[in-house]
């Protein structure tokens, strides 16, 4: 266990220096939060009333959400990047275990998106949003998040695997997550939506986290329609719980024929 630690923390280390040599990677976290903050804040914004509830109370627990989403596309962009370029490959011939390789990407990418999630967090705060929560929902927010972001760095790990390139990955990303993550109520209410996007946002599985993310920082806005959006922080845990229960094993299984082939 002790050499399984050690092996993964260098193996994390060594992922977060290349940033480095291409720091490009740390754009979707990092350039990416400014433009859709200032877009949809102060171009849409200012169009957008949302009864009951200020805009910026709305849509930075929204944008949030979306950010977690996203953190899919850039694990696994990376993942494919490792993959492809033969990083793997590498490290074949060290003496180092195969579960604190894959270990070592997923920790790297978490540190990543916790970067990301950090900017959101600073910009919202710096700009006037002001999320209402005691320290026990404090707490119980942080454990979703946290919770969120295993599941879908294990995802765009495993989906990451699967793909044959890094632009693959981008783009399998902005046909399925990025429309997926703007109908979940992440910049308008799913209620004013037409018939067909709103039936897909009320049973879409981001929904769940962007409901949970404003219901504990908003907690006088409410979001129903369906039983995913009526519970939406048992509906996010099951979906993460779903997401790993899949992922992790295939993710692991995946790589261990990648390194016997």
């Amino acid at each position: 266990m002790t050499t399984y630690v050690k092996e993964t923390s260098l193996l994390t280390w060594r992922s977060l220096r290349t940033i480095s040599r291409v720091p490009e990677r740390l754009l979707d976290v990092t350039v990416q939060p400014f433009v859709f903050i200032l877009l949809f804040l102060y171009v849409f914004g200012s169009a957008i009333h949302v009864q009951g509830i200020s805009y910026k109370d709305f849509m930075f627990p929204g944008i949030i959400g979306q950010g977690l989403a996203f953190g899919i596309m850039g694990t696994g962009t990376a993942t494919a990047h490792d993959m492809r370029e033969g990083v793997v490959d590498r490290f074949r011939s060290m003496p180092i275990g195969r579960l604190a390789i894959i270990s070592g990407q997923v920790m790297g990418q978490l540190a990543e998106q916790v970067l990301g999630l950090t900017i959101y967090v600073v910009i919202g705060l710096a700009l006037g949003w002001r999320p209402h929560f005691d320290v026990l929902h404090g707490l119980e927010l942080f454990a979703l998040v946290t919770l969120a972001l295993l599941a879908f760095t294990w995802t765009g790990v495993y989906f990451g695997m699967l793909v044959r390139s890094p632009d693959a990955m981008q783009g399998v990303g902005f046909i399925v997550i990025f429309p997926l993550s703007f109908m979940a109520g992440t910049f308008v209410p799913i209620a004013r939506m037409a018939l067909i996007p709103r039936t897909i946002a009320q049973w879409d599985p981001i929904s769940a986290l962007v409901a949970t993310v404003r219901g504990l920082t908003a907690p006088t806005y409410h979001t129903g329609g369906s039983w995913l959006l009526d519970h939406p922080e048992l509906a996010m845990v099951l979906w993460c719980l779903l997401l790993l229960g899949v992922c992790v094993p295939l993710a692991v299984r995946r790589f261990n024929r990648t390194l016997a082939t």
